[in-house]
């Protein structure tokens, strides 16, 4: 495989910056998209450096392994992949059992996984394999857009972190939809920050997940955190995803291609309303309809509107899962 125009946050962190977690019990909240440029992860790469103590992983939505759907409640449990003991790490969910780390979670893990229902299926704690972490590392793809939870995962953990004392670093890279256009509507805020977008952001908002670290850090959060971004190396701001060179990995089940995030910040809209945004077939957020819309009817009045740089193609799909399963729905591709 040939080498990346850009080098990610993590390939530079391993080359140049393993002063920062000498001596330390390394926390890391990553996803299946916490990959080097050669696909190797950066669970493996971490567990392969003697630099690194890695004691405890952190999933956001959709899970370490991106084995959860979406709003899919991930339980506690221990990550045996690599049958080595030493390897077995504690896997701490982020969403749904709880959004923003405890402070158990971070400093006293032991203590904390006591006090889970150890008779619930998956979290049953092993004192072994659970200790204390003395800084949290971030390495999450983004998408580009307000509406996902990964920046909400981020803000909170960076604010766990900063009551606990903890260094925050975060391992950046790009902005799949490029840095420089920003669009749509910035959040009302306080009014209607939530999980999906907490902060007075555009819709579409231009930055990285490192620059939306520094920004929450210097103006949202109530304390700030002993924060350290790790630049990409070879990434320019109007660079595209598929203009980096790096391999595109799904960061959500339902974000499957970099067309899906190029139409996401409009098409997102589409959750709110009662169409299909495409969930449950091979195309989300680029289909969207209802089974009482006639395609061709829709694509007709909307390619009438004459929008710049947009067509519309007549549809018709049958959802697997989410809204409408199993009904034949008319409507368009964008």
């Amino acid at each position: 495989m040939a080498a990346a125009r850009v080098k990610p946050g993590v390939q530079v962190f391993l080359e140049k910056h393993l002063d920062l977690v000498e001596g330390k019990r390394v926390g890391l909240i990553t996803n299946p998209t916490g990959v080097d440029g050669l696909l190797r992860s950066t669970i493996d790469l971490f567990l392969a450096s003697p630099a690194i103590k890695l004691v405890a992983l952190y999933g956001p939505e959709h899970g370490v392994r991106g084995d959860a759907q979406a709003g899919q409640y991930v339980a506690f449990y221990i990550d045996r992949k690599y049958g080595i003991p030493e390897y077995n790490l504690p896997v701490f969910s982020l969403y749904g059992q709880s959004m923003k780390p405890e402070p158990g979670m971070l400093k006293n893990i032991d203590e904390f996984m006591r006090s889970f229902d150890t008779k619930e299926k998956g979290k049953v704690p092993e004192t072994a394999m659970v200790e204390g972490i003395d800084v949290m590392i971030f390495d999450i793809q983004d998408v580009g857009t307000r509406v996902y939870t990964y920046v909400a995962t981020m803000a909170y953990a960076m604010q766990a972190a900063a009551e606990n004392g903890i260094d925050f670093i975060v391992l950046d890279r790009p902005n799949p939809v490029n840095g420089v256009d920003m669009e749509g509507p910035i959040l009302e805020y306080p009014e209607f920050s939530s999980f999906i977008g907490l902060f007075p952001i555009p819709e579409r908002h231009g930055m990285t997940m490192g620059e939306l670290a520094g920004l929450f850090n210097d103006k949202f959060l109530g304390q700030k955190a002993k924060l350290t971004v790790i630049p990409m190396e070879g990434w320019k701001r109007e660079m595209w995803f598929d203009e980096t060179g790096l391999p595109w990995i799904i960061p959500s089940p339902n974000m499957p291609t970099l067309d899906t995030a190029s139409v996401y910040p409009g098409l997102v809209a589409i959750e709110g309303t009662n169409l299909s945004e495409g969930r449950g077939t091979t195309k989300p957020f680029e289909l969207f309809g209802a089974p009482w819309i006639d395609g061709y009817d829709l694509a007709k009045t909307l390619n009438g509107l004459g929008l710049p740089g947009v067509r519309f193609r007549e549809a018709w799909f049958t959802p697997s899962f989410s809204k409408f399963q199993g009904q034949l729905c008319g409507g368009c591709q964008v």
